[in-house]
């Protein structure tokens, strides 16, 4: 169903109010059942329109030439051609077009889910298969999805005409408060760990950032992504390939050692205590923080509590404030915390939310963010 824009908040003929700016979404699987049921979830969010759907990957390319979309949202088994082939050559030809994967809960869906988006999706959500689709799952893609068109549409009305180039440098600054100008002279103690809170944007910022992590870091890294199980694992493997460094996903009582970057896994709080003077992962399943297990926050203020001053802490592209409490805990022990800059996050909410609590020493983009560490250190 193709429902025209105009000038003015438009009106759809299923009697929903749309933003005149509002986003045009094709929806791609090969499912019929969930063809209807994204849709459907779509045609509620005032800031969408289904411009159409398209079967397998080899119909959407043709639907987006046509259609021109703002957003496909891809399923990733298809036949004819799958959705990580299709993410590809929509890339390729159409970059201005934001691609959110549809991935099931498998090992196989997450791993190509992590190639998918360090291959250039903009995002993804998980389903179920359309015979398990129950009330909760439902209100779960509902959420999920309308948080990634949010983000999206946040995103692009934050666009302005004459707006740096990305590839130009931006000046890192110091938030208010500290008494230098640069991160480079800030009277800090030495850090013992780098810890590293990321969401949606994650896995390919991480991609960006251990990859510039030299072999030989003397520090331990502990990171927390957003991700579900299964997924932490296959991000974790597919960093530790790109990396100089281990990557590794934490697991219940394993060292915390100089040199090896540890992930939280999925569905688990991931905490770091001292065992007879030894750092090591401890993994729970206490309640949701912030809607979120791991929690930014929760590794955050066990850093604090083992750490104290000699952390470093780095707050990445993410919705939401997770993290905040975290870092707060941490400059009240004394330790630094850095800040992605919000034209290369991409979504702003948590680095953003430490930056208006002037809570970061430094405001750094993505591709400074290695050097501003290796310099901290």
């Amino acid at each position: 169903m193709t429902h025209e824009m105009s000038t003015r908040r438009v009106s759809c003929v299923d009697g929903t109010a749309r933003e005149p700016d509002a986003l045009r979404v094709l929806v791609v699987d090969d499912s019929v059942v969930m063809r209807q049921l994204i849709s459907r979830i779509l045609s509620d969010h005032p800031l969408c329109e289904v411009a159409g759907s398209a079967r397998n990957g080899a119909e959407a390319l043709d639907k987006v030439a046509i259609l021109k979309p703002d957003i496909v949202t891809l399923d990733i088994e298809m036949p004819v051609l799958g959705g990580l082939e299709a993410l590809r050559l929509i890339k390729e030809r159409h970059p201005e077009v934001r691609v959110i994967m549809c991935s099931s809960l498998t090992a196989q869906g997450a791993s190509i889910t992590i190639d998918a988006l360090l291959s250039g999706a903009d995002d993804y959500v998980t389903k179920q298969h359309s015979g398990e689709m129950n009330a909760h799952a439902y209100d779960s893609l509902k959420d999920s999805l309308f948080a990634k068109v949010k983000a999206i549409a946040t995103k692009r009305a934050g666009k302005k005409p004459g707006s740096a180039n990305p590839a130009e440098r931006q000046t890192v600054y110091v938030a208010q408060g500290t008494s230098q100008s640069t991160y480079r002279e800030l009277s800090l103690d030495r850090p013992r760990v780098l810890t590293i809170g990321v969401s949606t944007g994650g896995p390919v910022a991480l991609a960006d950032l251990l990859p510039r992590i030299p072999a030989g870091f003397r520090l331990p890294i502990l990171i927390v992504q957003h991700m579900p199980p299964l997924f932490t694992q296959m991000l974790a493997e597919r960093l530790s390939k790109l990396s100089q460094i281990p990557v590794k996903e934490g697991v219940d009582g394993m060292e915390v050692v100089p040199g090896c970057a540890i992930i939280a896994p999925g569905n688990y709080h991931m905490r770091v205590v001292s065992r007879a003077g030894v750092p090591a992962v401890a993994l729970s399943q206490d309640p949701h923080e912030n809607s979120c297990r791991p929690a930014v926050d929760v590794l955050f203020r066990s850093v604090a509590e083992v750490y104290g001053g000699a952390t470093l802490a780095v707050v990445l592209t993410g919705m939401g404030q997770d993290g905040l409490e975290g870092a707060r805990a941490l400059k009240g022990r004394g330790a630094r915390v850095f800040a992605q800059d919000q034209r290369t996050s991409v979504v702003w909410g948590m680095p953003g939310a430490v930056v208006a609590a002037q809570l970061a020493d430094a405001v750094v983009p993505l591709q400074e963010m290695c050097p501003a560490i290796m310099r901290h250190i």
